[in-house]
């Protein structure tokens, strides 16, 4: 696979690595939530205290991910990704270790602050090394290892969990070993501009960055909304257990092939177009899902498995397009920082979309319902995407017609002899 330029010396094999970094860390996020009985029972403490092993590394990634980020924009990239791979893997083994709540606590916040700095940074790596017409591909290969775990990982994680849960961890730091070996061996070093921390954080400071990172967000918490309690809307109709793990291995392989169709999508038609087509199609299929919904029967169930697949699709797709965007409004050198924060807002729309969905039920509403809720998201979503679009369009417009102006006056200066006004300032 083609993903980087012949000519900068960054091959395929270093983004397999990366692919395979990101895969431990898709293990990693979703397996102990299907084992939080087990996690209960062995640390002597409530379902409510085990959930919270996976709310404390989500809010910590949120939080450590932009300001780890900032502060390491001038670190050579590959040591800081070793060094965040490390952090990550050490977690985890300590997590599988922990004798005590208080331990496995503890590797978990080391372990999402060695996530949150990995996030950012490799993305960063990619976008540096990789030529622009490439990107969305390099990045849906990155991103691959990620959906692969959740269609794939996260299965074999919960069926060997069941013997014992601190199995998967130690699975986790394998196969992150692995990937640190490999990085070790195959990643070429990467020295950015140094920044001062005020450049660092110059991204916080631009409206336009922040209104576009409203987009993964709204995608992520419309997703959530609904994908949080899927048991809910379709295990009524295509049955509980063994089909709704397969419901859910389908949306794993779907959410895959997305992001791959997204890549290429990306790198072809522009981040902004995919975003428009993603977020379109998600918001129309939520109305028609509900409304599919509603047929009795086999007819519903097939529309809401359609549901359920398509908006797999196009949601595994946005994270490639999102990136991409994100990438190409800021210099390589404060990506990371961007990065982060694409990251920290997706947890955020997650969560948020759960506790929605979950103030939605608690009000009495029925769980169909939720599918024209998470359109709402999305129709606000959608005009936010739209508002962004045409505030960078005519601000580019702006620059245009003052990058002719000084060309015009930078003429007329050489015809005359005369220095342009304003050349002094401008330069």
């Amino acid at each position: 696979m083609r993903t980087t330029a012949e000519d900068d010396g960054f091959r395929a094999g270093a983004l397999i690595w990366f692919a395979v970094a990101t895969f431990s860390m898709g293990i990693d996020g979703y397996v102990l939530a299907g084992l939080l009985p087990q996690i209960a029972t062995d640390l002597r403490v409530d379902a409510a205290a085990a959930g919270q092993l996976m709310s404390v590394f989500a809010a910590t990634s949120a939080i450590a991910g932009p300001l780890l980020g900032a502060l390491t924009g001038h670190w050579e990239r590959k040591a800081t990704i070793v060094l965040a791979l490390g952090v990550f893997v050490l977690g985890n083994l300590l997590v599988g270790l922990g004798p005590t709540y208080f331990w496995v606590m503890l590797g978990r916040v080391v372990s999402a602050l060695g996530a949150a700095l990995l996030n950012a940074v490799i993305g960063s790596y990619v976008i540096a090394r990789t030529p622009e017409r490439y990107r969305g591909r390099a990045l849906s290969l990155m991103m691959g290892g990620f959906l692969f775990a959740t269609a794939l990982g996260v299965p074999i994680g919960l069926a060997i969990g069941q013997a014992d849960w601190r199995i998967p961890l130690f699975l986790v730091v394998g196969v992150g070993a692995a990937a640190l070996i490999g990085i070790l061996l195959r990643v070429p070093r990467l020295h950015l501009p140094v920044l001062s921390l005020r450049e660092a954080l110059s991204p916080l400071t631009r409206p336009a960055i922040l209104v576009v990172l409203v987009v993964p967000m709204g995608l992520m918490c419309a997703s959530y909304l609904c994908f949080t309690y899927a048991t809910l809307i379709l295990g009524p109709r295509i049955g509980e257990g063994y089909p709704m793990i397969g419901a859910l291995f389908g949306y794993g392989i779907v959410s895959l092939a997305g992001n791959i169709v997204s890549g290429r999508a990306t790198d072809h038609r522009g981040p902004v177009a995919v975003l428009t087509v993603i977020v379109t199609t998600v918001l129309a299929a939520a109305l028609l899902g509900w409304a599919g919904l509603m047929l009795p029967g086999i007819a519903g169930a097939v529309a809401g498995v359609a549901w359920f697949l398509v908006c797999a699709f196009f949601n595994g797709g946005s994270g490639v397009a999102a990136q991409t965007r994100l990438s190409a409004m800021v210099p390589p050198a404060v990506a990371a920082l961007v990065l982060a924060l694409n990251g920290s807002m997706m947890m955020l729309g997650s969560g948020l979309g759960s506790a929605l969905g979950g103030v939605a039920l608690a009000a009495g509403a029925l769980p169909d319902q939720l599918l024209p809720f998470s359109g709402a998201v999305l129709a606000v979503t959608l005009a936010a995407h739209l508002l962004s679009v045409g505030v960078l369009r005519r601000r580019s417009a702006v620059d245009g017609a003052a990058d002719s102006a000084a060309g015009s006056a930078v003429d007329s200066a050489a015809g005359t002899g005369e220095p342009p006004m304003g050349g002094a300032e401008r330069a």
